[in-house]
């Protein structure tokens, strides 16, 4: 009798056992998801990646982390790195201090001032690809944004310039926004009254159409 008493209460502690382990499954189960790591993300510009001219608040790197947290990346924080009137030497020659608190992906939007100042497109090309070398040697993914030259310089001119944003992109692997401006250069209602920079409005339309250019760089930042 005492050894069937001691297999019953086995038997009712196993039981025990399995319930107390399967509440505590239920449990685990019934519990919120861990939050995703939070990624940084950096915007190397110029005056369009600052924000020139603009409340703090409606400039490009602030209204592009409120679009992608209504977007479905509530845990990326944007970075401001766009410096008026930089270059992509400028822009190259700062990498390294802007990279330096950390960064899980980079946004590079520069080659307007070098527009601007007429400068020689095989120099911006040699300042671009040394910026996209750099975050490639830290393992950053990347989004290339262009600009497009107009004909003022020559037909030689426009050609080589508009050509080396894609042909890098494609050589580094980066994801490619080909026009920054797109949609909005041609809207005159989109512009501040200096011609030269997107008005809130149209900082709005450009964050609308490279969003999902940076959910899909956010993206490639979580899987590296």
């Amino acid at each position: 009798m005492g050894l069937v008493r001691m297999g019953c209460a086995a038997l009712r502690y196993g039981a025990r056992g399995a319930a107390r382990n399967l509440v505590a499954a239920l449990l685990l189960l019934a519990l919120p998801a861990a939050a995703a790591e939070p990624l940084r993300i950096v915007a190397l510009g110029d005056s369009l990646t600052h924000g020139y001219g603009l409340p703090p608040e409606e400039g490009f790197v602030p209204q592009l982390e409120a679009w992608l947290r209504e977007n479905g990346a509530p845990d990326v924080t944007m970075v401001n790195a766009g410096v008026s009137g930089d270059t992509t030497a400028g822009g190259l020659a700062r990498l390294d201090w802007s990279l330096a608190e950390g960064a899980d992906a980079l946004i590079v939007a520069l080659g307007g001032n070098d527009l601007l100042r007429g400068i020689d497109p095989a120099a911006s090309r040699a300042n671009l690809d040394a910026i996209l070398t750099e975050a490639d040697a830290r393992g950053l993914p990347v989004l290339l944004s262009g600009m497009r030259a107009p004909l003022n310089y020559g037909a030689e001119f426009k050609a080589a310039f508009d050509a080396m944003y894609p042909e890098l992109a494609e050589r580094h692997g980066a994801l490619l926004d080909p026009f920054f401006l797109d949609g909005v250069a041609s809207d005159r209602a989109l512009w501040q009254s200096d011609g030269l920079h997107p008005n809130a409005d149209g900082v709005a339309k450009i964050v609308e159409r490279i969003g999902p250019l940076v959910l899909e760089l956010a993206g490639r930042a979580r899987a590296d």
